[in-house]
């Protein structure tokens, strides 16, 4: 991946991703690897919340994770900025790391 990805989500939460570091802002800042990181998202349940965490290491032996939640607005307001096109290229970078095991 040779562009960087930024968005801003909620007007508090800025995302920034080159293809080998996730950075985001608002509050305190936080940087992932994709060496050493997983994304899980799930949802939508039957009020369509979804739930997006991304963490260091792999989900069955986690360093550090980060959760967010999303009433189905926030989501909706979240895809038109970019946010599930941005956790879809962060995914497929983990994925496609050497030795990397895909979650």
């Amino acid at each position: 991946m040779n562009d960087e990805i930024m968005i801003r989500v909620g007007g508090t939460r800025f995302y920034s991703f080159d293809g080998r570091i996730l950075e985001i802002f608002g509050g305190d800042p936080i940087r992932f690897h994709v060496r050493n990181m997983y994304v899980h998202v799930t949802g939508p349940d039957r009020k369509g919340k979804r739930v997006v965490e991304i963490g260091h290491g792999q989900p069955d032996l986690r360093g550090g994770c980060h959760i967010w939640k999303y009433t189905a607005e926030e989501w909706e307001e979240a895809e038109t900025h970019g946010l599930a096109a941005l956790l879809e290229a962060v995914q497929a970078a983990i994925d496609s790391t050497s030795g990397h095991r895909p979650v």
